[in-house]
């Protein structure tokens, strides 16, 4: 079968369409994802068949994952002064997913049909995990986030992490491809795809099966302590960076007061709760550190995690986030930062290390300093920021914890190493207000669902607005708040301390895939380089 131009640009359409509506809170309707890349398959294939030039497959790809990501991130557009940063993040995005696509197609093309398609996963897996070790890092796309709602069928993240689900999503694709090519190509009766439709179902049946079993039969550990969350609901633009602190602080802490008891181990607030920024090695100057100091005080015991918006002052230049003291000799870094504010201690401060592209980093920066002059003010600080130079984990009260900042709860790996580090439960404090009430916070929040499965640890989750909430071990929604208000409450949680295969290991299929990835680049370059002269 030929297909037409229109029916080209119809099929990649309804891919792109079948991601979006599968992807968390854009449709949230998961089982799709098990197809929504035949269409797209289907069109590389009839190119492939009628030797049309490849462009058309970086076309028709690139089509495909600009929906996906206009549909997905919609919400990116919301964010006010962001909206040329979001369109851009969907161009860029959308060309680096079409181009790792377009490895595929050239593998197929120059080394073999079965090398192509046994390439795609690997092309598509090693990308994923290199999307989270780059600059132009954005792995909230990365398809095995598909299964954040529901996380009872993917249990086996424990051993695998996200990308053991994108490897499950790509086979079945490649299956079902299979036998809807072999109808539409090859001109093949439906019934002898009979071996076809069987292993497609064994294949979703048997690992969802599987993780089912292990969701109804999970028997969680428990070491309780008892946490106390907040969710001040500061407007993030007309409220969070204008208007009196006292105030702001106090809409967290006098909450949190109603809520502590004896036994309550620590209070979580969210992220840049100090919104005004104070130098870390004067922390003691600072009016708006000296009052929550003072409260905490008062807990007997009970210790505060926080954010904060801090700097330091050097007498060289560190990073590329070093900025000059005009008449000064000296440099200061900026940071997002959490801070651990303990009875009678002095604080611990851990910098956000994983930062939003556009708002926290300006990628590249490092080579070409101009770019900095295009950050997004989001209110607080632009530009790039300093970081830490390793995932660090901070104790208090006897247990110890991952201290996580808004987009890190997206970063499986590093979470890991936190864990093996010794953290027994992930504290994610974020603000999660800037993008209006649309899918971003929903997202934001169900995949940290998928980091408690890859743990086995509890996520407490305290979100200036959005959803603030409590996660336990095997990733149900224990206790949530709703959107756009003021709230607070107390509940237990469990500490764990005992290790997943995915903790202990980290991703072992994006760094073998990873490193397969360059290989299969090198063996298609060098079958191409044998054929010179013909057209990519």
């Amino acid at each position: 079968m030929k297909f037409s131009r229109l029916q080209r640009y119809l099929l990649s359409i309804l891919s792109g369409l079948l991601m979006v509506i599968s992807f968390p809170h854009t449709g949230s309707l998961f089982p799709l994802v098990f197809f929504a890349w035949v269409p797209l398959l289907l069109v590389e294939h009839n190119v492939y068949r009628e030797k049309y030039k490849s462009s058309k497959v970086f076309i028709h790809a690139y089509l495909t994952f600009f929906i996906y990501n206009v549909g997905a991130s919609y919400w990116i557009f919301y964010s006010i002064g962001g909206e040329a940063g979001a369109v851009l993040a969907y161009f860029l995005n959308g060309i680096i997913m079409a181009l790792v696509f377009m490895l595929f197609h050239w593998t197929k093309k120059y080394v073999g049909q079965k090398e192509g398609y046994i390439g795609l996963l690997f092309f598509w897996i090693g990308f994923e995990y290199i999307h989270f070790h780059w600059e132009l890092s954005w792995p909230w796309l990365n398809i095995g986030n598909t299964f954040a709602v529901i996380p009872e069928i993917v249990q086996w993240y424990a051993y695998t992490g996200i990308l053991g689900g994108t490897m499950w999503i790509l086979l079945l694709n490649m299956l079902i491809f299979k036998l809807v090519s072999n109808v539409v190509f090859n001109k093949e009766t439906l019934k002898i795809q009979t071996p076809l439709i069987y292993l497609s179902l064994a294949l979703i049946l048997i690992p969802s099966g599987l993780s089912y079993w292990s969701y109804a039969t999970y028997e969680e550990v428990e070491n309780p302590i008892e946490v106390v969350v907040t969710q001040p609901n500061v407007d993030p633009y007309n409220e969070k960076f204008s208007s009196d602190l006292r105030t702001q602080l106090d809409k967290f802490v006098l909450s949190a007061e109603d809520l502590i008891t004896e036994n309550t181990a620590v209070v979580l607030a969210p992220e840049t709760a100090i919104s005004r920024p104070f130098d870390e090695d004067r922390y003691d100057k600072a009016a708006s550190f000296n009052y929550l100091q003072s409260r905490v005080n008062q807990w007997n015991g009970t210790s505060l995690f926080t954010g904060a918006s801090t700097h330091k002052v050097f007498d060289h230049k560190r990073s590329v986030a070093s900025r000059p003291i005009p008449n000064t000799e000296a440099f200061y870094e900026a940071y997002n930062t959490s801070v651990l504010i303990s009875n009678n201690k002095p604080p611990s401060f851990v910098h956000k290390s994983e930062l939003v592209l556009g708002v926290e980093k300006i990628p590249f920066s490092e080579w070409f300093p101009f770019l900095e002059k295009l950050s997004i003010e989001n209110g607080g600080t632009s530009g790039t920021l300093g970081v830490e130079e390793e995932p660090r984990v901070l104790n208090t009260n006897g247990f110890t914890f991952a201290p996580i900042i808004c987009y890190e709860s997206i970063y499986g790996g590093m979470i890991a190493e936190q864990c093996r580090k010794g953290a027994e439960v992930i504290f994610v404090i974020t603000n999660d207000g800037w993008w209006e009430n649309t899918a971003g916070h929903k997202q934001h929040a169900s995949i940290a669902r998928l980091r408690a499965v890859e743990t086995g640890r509890y996520v407490v989750r305290s979100a200036n607005t959005g959803i603030s909430c409590v996660i336990n071990q095997r990733g149900d929604v224990v206790k949530a708040t709703d959107y756009w208000v003021h709230d607070a409450f107390r509940e237990t949680v469990h500490l764990n301390s005992k290790p997943t295969f995915y903790v202990t290991y980290g991703d072992v299929i994006g760094r073998s895939f990873s490193f397969v990835f360059f290989l299969l680049i090198l063996l298609t370059l060098v079958r191409y380089l044998r054929r010179f002269g013909t057209s990519f």
